[in-house]
């Protein structure tokens, strides 16, 4: 019985410990150091693009227009979307990840990509580091990520962007 309330005690102190840890970084404003999307060091400036550019990107003629991929929550995608994006699964999640391989396997590593999220503010996105370094990882050279500054509906959608819905 001992050994029963001792394995318990250190279960709750070791969740409890862990979950001081977590309230402390959630405290603390996000920083190129604690932030789980930096800008400064994961995603080089140069790769990111703002709504507007893409906007006009994918409107101009005769331009090299990119492969749009939503690597964030499918029902955000059936709900509302970028004309002609394609969902590619959640990258936060290794099933996500295996389905946004699956997508891109067949392509040259030279195809123009972007990816885009846009669940929740930049700097908490789960999904937008792990699709980019997946992309990385696997040699495609031309990958720009959609700066989704606060969510996809305030940043694109309430902006007057095109929207698409569906699945």
């Amino acid at each position: 019985m001992t050994t029963l309330f001792t394995r318990s005690t250190s279960v709750a102190y070791l969740l409890a410990v862990i979950l001081v840890c977590y309230a402390g970084i959630d405290a603390q404003p996000p920083t190129a150091a604690n932030s789980p999307i930096s800008t400064e060091t994961t995603l080089p400036s140069a790769e990111l693009l703002e709504p507007a550019e893409l906007v006009q990107m994918l409107q101009a003629s005769g331009s090299d227009h990119p492969l749009v991929l939503q690597v964030g929550s499918h029902i955000l995608y059936a709900e509302a979307h970028i004309p002609g994006s394609e969902y590619a699964g959640a990258g936060g999640g290794e099933a996500g990840l295996l389905s946004l391989r699956e997508r891109v396997k067949t392509l040259k590593k030279d195809q123009f990509l972007v990816i885009y999220c846009g669940c929740c503010p930049w700097d908490r996105c789960p999904n937008i580091r792990p699709a980019y370094q997946q992309l990385h990882a696997l040699g495609f050279s031309r990958v720009k990520v959609l700066h989704v500054a606060d969510n996809f509906g305030s940043d694109w959608v309430k902006k007057g962007f095109p929207v698409a819905s569906g699945r």
